[in-house]
């Protein structure tokens, strides 16, 4: 594949601790049989969260199996996503998100429980023709620009009026969904790096809110293929002179974009969730519901990583708020789903996570508070089959309620990460260096910053 009659540059890619692409780029002939053993160098301390700069030096060792040609560069370019480890030791680097979820597979094999663990995420997303936005001192202010947006209804110059209402957007045909094209570019683009695309349609909300679902796949590979999936979204955005965003909460009013992750355990070609109990589950496939439960708040903090996270996960916007499990019940945290009785499609279906999240941390720790769950037997309770939006304050009060803050889900994870350690999956300076970077960088920024609608509360009081 490497040479002069074909790919001539080779892109090597890794993912820093919150979930972002790093890259650089190589020529062909700087790539041999050597490199996939001893790496290439780069500075890990010009990284977030990563190593300071009296320790800087890294290395990034491409997996061969992760070789697809970028679909966006104008020179043919080979990437290779890579695991990061110390150039001394040769030890994997602990804050590598991909070099997490290598090792959950490895731990649920050691543990004797399973040999594969399946994730299908649908993450969501919004397109846009336009953001701007500015913070300083004195001032701040974002604005959205968005052809599908109902508020263009009312603007100057020719109007064609076609386009959702707020929480009237699901899967309209054009001309009222105007991004249909676009997320067909998308979807063919995604099955060149090799992503099943099993449907895509436009979402709920107004503005152009999308999903594009992919075929379930095991844990790691599922991780990059979310990587690739954000990629190509945002980049055929920009192609089209638009601009995507994974925020979970962009729009005022209106719904999120969530991303339901759904997850099942295997062992030697079964299902280790399909039963003949409740929904059609077996005793392990509650223990893992019963472990994802009661570590949730911790696991949120991985599957819900943005102070706007929380905006989302509030009732009455399609967003679990309660920690609560049933059978195709779409207001609880966990839904098994019911559109089919055979062994091999029984999972849950974890709906509190969003598309912020780095794919690698969200399913580990999801995985983790799952095989805690099965390893030691922890009853979920019973379901709750119910509409939980309209169920009245005493009922609704015996639920437990999902984490409304980025800060009370990173006390959540400080106070509860002991599951995460085992196999050594995690290691307590991840879990510390995640919790005090989120902190200082995220929540206490928004914590300390005036917001413009206080101004309009609170000005003349």
């Amino acid at each position: 594949m490497l040479g002069e009659d074909a790919i001539r540059l080779v892109d090597i890619r890794f993912c820093d601790l919150f979930g972002q692409w790093q890259h650089f780029t190589v020529p062909h002939h700087q790539v041999s049989e050597a490199s996939f053993r001893d790496g290439f160098g780069f500075d890990g301390s010009s990284i977030r969260g990563w190593k300071s700069i009296d320790e800087s030096d890294m290395l990034v060792v491409p997996d061969a199996s992760t070789a697809q040609v970028d679909p966006f560069y104008e020179q043919p370019t080979l990437v290779l996503v890579g695991n990061v480890v110390d150039p001394i030791t040769k030890d994997e680097y602990s804050r590598d998100p991909r070099g997490v979820a290598r090792r959950v597979e490895q731990y649920i094999q050691a543990a004797g429980i399973g040999d594969t663990i399946y994730v299908g995420p649908e993450a969501e997303f919004f397109v846009f023709d336009s953001v701007h936005w500015e913070n300083n001192a004195q001032g701040s202010f974002y604005r959205i620009e968005s052809e599908g947006g109902w508020w263009e209804s009312g603007e100057g110059g020719p109007n064609t009026g076609y386009r959702p209402k707020a929480k009237g957007g699901y899967i309209p045909v054009p001309p009222i969904d105007q991004l249909q094209d676009l997320r067909s570019e998308m979807a063919m683009v995604m099955e060149t790096v090799g992503i099943t695309v099993e449907r895509s349609h436009h979402e709920v909300a107004t503005a152009g809110q999308g999903e594009i679902d992919m075929r379930y796949d095991s844990l790691l590979a599922m991780g990059d293929k979310l990587q690739w999936f954000k990629y190509i979204v945002k980049n055929c955005a920009v192609r089209a002179g638009k601009t995507a965003t994974f925020m979970p909460k962009p729009i005022f009013g209106d719904n999120g974009s969530g991303m339901h992750v759904h997850m099942s355990f295997w062992k030697g070609g079964k299902n280790l969730f399909a039963g003949d109990g409740y929904a059609g589950l077996s005793d392990i496939g509650r223990w893992a519901i019963g472990g994802l439960l009661r570590h949730a708040d911790a696991v949120i903090a991985f599957t819900n990583p943005a102070t706007i996270s929380y905006k989302r996960l509030v009732p009455h916007f399609e967003a679990p708020v309660k920690l609560a499990y049933s059978s195709g019940n779409r207001s609880a945290a966990i839904r098994i789903p019911m559109f089919s009785s055979a062994p091999e499609a029984k999972r849950f279906e974890f709906r509190c996570p969003d598309p912020m999240a780095t794919g690698y941390l969200a399913f580990s720790a999801m995985a983790m508070a799952c095989i805690d769950g099965i390893q030691n037997r922890i009853d979920p309770g019973e379901p709750l089959d119910k509409n939980i939006y309209d169920l009245p304050p005493e009922e609704l009060a015996q639920v437990r309620d999902a984490p409304t803050s980025l800060e009370q889900a990173l006390e959540a994870l400080k106070n509860d990460h002991e599951f995460l350690l085992r196999g050594d999956v995690f290691d307590a300076d991840f879990i510390e260096t995640y919790i005090e970077t989120k902190w200082t960088n995220e929540v206490l920024p928004l914590k300390t910053r005036p917001h413009p609608l206080e101004f309009d509360m609170y000005f003349d009081g």
